[in-house]
């Protein structure tokens, strides 16, 4: 994992899971890599809100660098890792230039002057170009690097573009009104990010609908056409994968992120996949009593706090064999 806090060049050395390039860019832009922290734990955080009612849960093991193989099969759950990620580092780093963090960079100041729509840009607009830009550069060195295989590197690449495409293709307007007793004479706005749990929708989204590709050859270039022919072209804001998914039922000790649904919490009444006859794999489930505390009783109290009582349950929890 990356420590707490990256204040120099020779922690830049001892960030596992870096590659050379990576490092290089970690010198270079040391005050950047603290942002770059936050994002990946952004992309972890994320990843297994996303997942959490699946047979894959995005589980990371402490002992794996952050920008490391979760996944190492070019699976559809490995598509979504590389999409977040790229767009994790994107938002964290954009996030620090608005907050004035950065002294390479701060808000965009190409939105400026008076909108179509007559409103006056102003406000700090985040510097969504600098912190793609940026991604680009630190996360997709390490496909651009020997050692890859050429259908493997463009589907990470793709799926990396496509985590940022999530951010670009969802920017919004926020503006605030200027004017007597609140009337908008004046409405003054800026460019902002959507909030990353929207970005993690975004891309979960594109990972149920993800297209099934394969490496050819068009003229000298390679490309990844979908493996159906039926199937229409994905775009760049799609995710790709090579290779089906395994069922994540077992635990692989050889294989990374393969835990196996063991000990695993299911809901005994439903019918998808976070039931239990689906996510034990028919291996069935044991089921406990056990004691919740919760909040209850609560009262707000003038001014200005809620008072709540604790109130202990009993409830069922089911757990896979």
């Amino acid at each position: 994992p990356l420590p707490s806090f990256i204040s120099d060049e020779e922690t830049c050395e001892r960030l596992r899971g870096l590659i050379h390039k990576q490092v290089q860019i970690c010198k270079r832009s040391v005050e950047v890599m603290d942002a770059v922290r936050h994002g990946a734990q952004l992309a972890i955080d994320e990843c297994q809100f996303q997942f959490r009612n699946r047979r894959w849960n995005c589980s990371t093991l402490e002992t794996m660098p952050v920008f490391g193989k979760v996944v190492t099969q070019g699976t559809r759950e490995a598509a979504f890792v590389y999409a977040i990620s790229a767009a994790s580092v994107a938002f964290a780093v954009t996030r620090a230039c608005s907050s004035g963090e950065l002294e390479k960079c701060g808000c965009d100041h190409n939105v400026h002057g008076v909108s179509p729509e007559g409103f006056q840009w102003s406000g700090c607009s985040d510097n969504i170009a600098y912190g793609v830009a940026f991604s680009q550069s630190f996360v997709d060195v390490r496909e651009r690097s020997k050692g890859q295989s050429p259908s493997r590197a463009l589907m990470n690449l793709h799926n990396n573009e496509a985590g940022r495409k999530a951010i670009l293709s969802h920017m919004r307007v926020e503006c605030k009104c200027h004017g007597v007793s609140g009337s908008c004479e004046v409405k003054t706005c800026w460019k902002a990010m959507p909030p990353f749990r929207k970005v993690g929708n975004v891309i979960k989204e594109k990972f149920d609908g993800a297209t099934e590709v394969e490496q050819r050859k068009v003229g000298t270039t390679k490309v990844l056409v979908p493996r159906n022919s039926q199937f229409k072209p994905h775009t760049d804001e799609d995710l790709v994968y090579l290779d089906p998914s395994p069922d994540f039922c077992d635990h692989d000790p050889r294989t990374p992120g393969m835990l196996g649904t063991a000990g695993r919490q299911c809901n005994r009444t439903s019918k998808a996949i976070d039931g239990c006859e689906l996510m034990c794999c028919g291996r069935g489930f044991q089921t406990e009593e056990v004691e919740v505390v919760d909040r209850c009783s609560c009262k707000f109290h003038w001014c200005c706090y809620v008072k709540c009582k604790q109130c202990r349950k009993m409830v069922e929890m089911h757990t896979c064999r």
